[in-house]
């Protein structure tokens, strides 16, 4: 099967063993890239540790950017994006969200959390179409303009726009058990919150372009 896995991490050495754990040895997936975006701690050595391709970008660019760049980097006919932050994910999970498009049964995927936790199933179930898991064609994906790959965290809100925009068919999947470290639990509560609603402010500029 013609799979790529696309990873964007960004100082995820204490997470993204958790994700590439459960990846990295899957058969039917071609091949699997970390996006390394500008990371200081040691996300990059991890990665190279299991073997699979790692881009280290020199400066963090943001979500999107780091997302445009390992599409522009990889080759399969379908395309998975995992975030480097997932716990709990299983190979059976990471399947669930790309063979229904390798069978035509749909034309992209969103991975919704299950009975992981309550703050981020919540999150989800409210929002789905902002989730990170997502698979889709690459011909579709390379349809949307870069200016908007290189809108952080507001890439979820393009992709589901260009999405609708062009009709395509999307599934959720739910992905049970799966939660995801959540940013105040990664930098404290004071930084956490800044880095989130950074992120809240780049999803509401997505949300309001024309």
């Amino acid at each position: 099967m013609n799979v790529s896995v696309i990873i964007p991490a960004f100082n995820e050495e204490k997470n993204i063993h958790l994700v590439l754990e459960p990846v990295h040895t899957m058969e039917d997936i071609r091949e699997v890239l970390v996006v390394n975006d500008g990371s200081a701690d040691k996300t990059s050595e991890i990665a190279r540790s299991f073997g699979v391709r790692v881009l280290d970008l020199p400066q963090n660019g943001g979500k999107g950017n780091a997302m445009w760049t390992g599409l522009n980097n990889t080759s399969g006919e379908i395309v998975l994006f995992l975030d480097a932050d997932l716990v709990s994910l299983q190979p059976e999970h990471v399947r669930r969200l790309y063979q229904p498009i390798a069978e035509g049964l749909t034309d992209m995927t969103l991975g919704i959390f299950n009975s992981g936790r309550g703050i981020t199933d919540l999150a989800q179930k409210l929002t789905p179409f902002l989730s990170g898991q997502r698979g889709a064609g690459r011909d579709f994906l390379l349809g949307l303009e870069k200016e908007e790959w290189i809108s952080g965290y507001g890439i979820e809100i393009a992709l589901t726009r260009h999405a609708r925009d062009n009709q395509l068919r999307i599934l959720e999947v739910p992905l049970e058990n799966v939660t995801q470290v959540i940013k105040e639990e990664k930098l404290g509560l004071t930084r956490g919150v800044r880095a989130r609603l950074k992120m809240y402010w780049e999803i509401a500029k997505e949300w309001n372009r024309v």
